[in-house]
């Protein structure tokens, strides 16, 4: 696969602006840690490689265990590791995602809604849209693992 084109010196107010939102991510109502659970599955679920290896480092980096980062792929079959809250968060991510099969149904929304402000599930899907986002960028890119977006 060869790289195709960089994104910044093509649409470099298209980047800016995507960057706006990781910067209103940065500074929003979700953790750190839960911010690195959205971005490792929905990457996981998109195949985007590129953004797996940045999103684990840097959720180890921010303190997340290796066993989580392993077991995230397959979290609706493991007991006592995922919060119930963060597991809310999976399946919001999960179903955003993929949005093509059900969309955000009512059922994970309301469960949502026991653990979380209308605030913090915006913020929550506005994590997983942009971690989509930039996942299809890459990929559509081919940029490369080491490789950089700027």
């Amino acid at each position: 696969m060869q790289k195709r084109f960089n994104i910044k010196a093509v649409a470099p107010n298209a980047l800016k602006a995507i960057i706006g939102l990781e910067t209103y991510l940065s500074q929003c109502s979700i953790s750190k840690t839960t911010k690195e659970l959205i971005k490792i599955r929905a990457s996981q679920i998109n195949g985007c490689a590129f953004c797996i290896n940045i999103h684990t480092q840097d959720a180890i980096k921010s303190g997340e265990t290796n066993q989580r980062i392993f077991l995230l792929s397959a979290w609706k079959e493991v007991e006592g590791v995922f919060t119930e809250e963060e597991k809310v968060v999976l399946a919001v991510t999960e179903e955003i995602t993929l949005i093509q099969q059900k969309g955000l149904t009512d059922e994970t929304y309301t469960k949502a809604l026991q653990f979380f402000s209308e605030t913090q599930i915006a913020d929550i899907i506005m994590a997983v849209t942009t971690i989509n986002l930039w996942n299809r960028i890459v990929l559509s890119t081919h940029l490369l693992i080491g490789e950089s977006l700027a």
